[in-house]
């Protein structure tokens, strides 16, 4: 079967006696550093102003759902078994060993805690946040990949790969295929979401369209993907990744059909509410002015 050569890369970057930095870690950083940034320009244009600070503050909180949660969640969805036996291993996270629905859980319950504490609304920063889950999303599956993990199942397609840790055989990049929907694609569609379609004035709608969005595209592309060996085939033939996936299309569509309006009383944020009373006061002096030329 002809396949394509995989790419020779080393998943280490640097190296300097004991201490590495790897391209997983590196994509980890970059997504929630460049996730904070695109926040930033997204809230200009939320209905809610969020306060500079806030977000600043929030990403210490969203690092910690992503860590703790994804390596939990893999604990607890992937290997109970195993870590119930060596139970010292869970919290060496270099070794590997996330998952995205851990994390995903992790990142929720600290944004409802983070909104709780700061008395911001809570759908509201759900729908920023999940705007720019795709940006970690891609750069994390490109990690993947040069890493030569979490690869496909076999295939006799034009762009097959033989990967190292993979056998002879030809198999789907599937990690591309992943940093591809989940990633560029679900970003470009929250975008225009978010930009052009008027979902942002509701609420948790947003936030629902992600969740379809990824669990879609994690269900397809788990049909090329080679299931956890530990695993298998599960339910119906399901993997562990389409059964995780397919509540979170639910809880997206609920969420699209449940979101309401702003109403007309919506109580802005402090930025906002700031920004209301300079344009009164420039309002009024504009008046006044009128007023001494009469």
């Amino acid at each position: 079967m002809l396949a394509l050569a995989f790419p020779t890369i080393d998943p280490t970057l640097v190296e300097i006696g004991p201490f590495a930095i790897r391209w997983y870690a590196l994509a980890y950083i970059g997504g929630i550093l460049l996730g904070w940034r695109y926040a930033l320009v997204l809230a200009r244009t939320s209905p809610y102003s969020f306060d500079r600070r806030a977000l600043d503050d929030f990403l210490l909180w969203v690092t910690l759902g992503i860590v703790l949660g994804g390596r939990l969640g893999y604990v607890l969805f992937y290997k109970p078994g195993y870590f119930l036996e060596h139970p010292a291993e869970i919290v060496f996270v270099w070794q590997g060993g996330m998952s995205f629905h851990g994390g995903m859980l992790g990142v929720v319950i600290g944004i409802v805690l983070f909104a709780r504490l700061r008395k911001i609304p809570l759908l509201a920063l759900g729908d920023l946040v999940a705007c720019v889950v795709p940006i970690g999303l891609f750069l994390g599956r490109v990690a993947n990949f040069i890493n030569g993990e979490l690869f496909g199942r076999v295939s006799d397609v034009p762009w097959a790969m033989v990967f190292p840790r993979g056998g002879d055989l030809p198999r789907h990049p599937s990690q591309l295929y992943e940093a591809g929907l989940e990633g560029l694609v679900l970003f470009c569609v929250l975008w225009l979401v978010w930009r052009y379609s008027g979902l942002r004035q509701r609420p948790g709608a947003v936030s629902g369209v992600f969740l379809v969005g990824y669990g879609l595209s994690r269900i397809i592309v788990e049909f090329a993907r080679e299931p956890d060996a530990h695993l298998g085939f599960l339910f119906a033939g399901a993997t562990m990744g389409q059964l995780l996936s397919v509540p979170m299309v639910l809880l997206g569509l609920g969420l699209i059909l449940w979101a309401r309006p702003l109403p007309p009383t919506f109580q802005a944020g402090p930025a906002q509410e700031k920004q209301a009373a300079q344009g009164k006061a420039a309002t009024k002096g504009r008046t006044k002015g009128k007023s001494g030329k009469r």
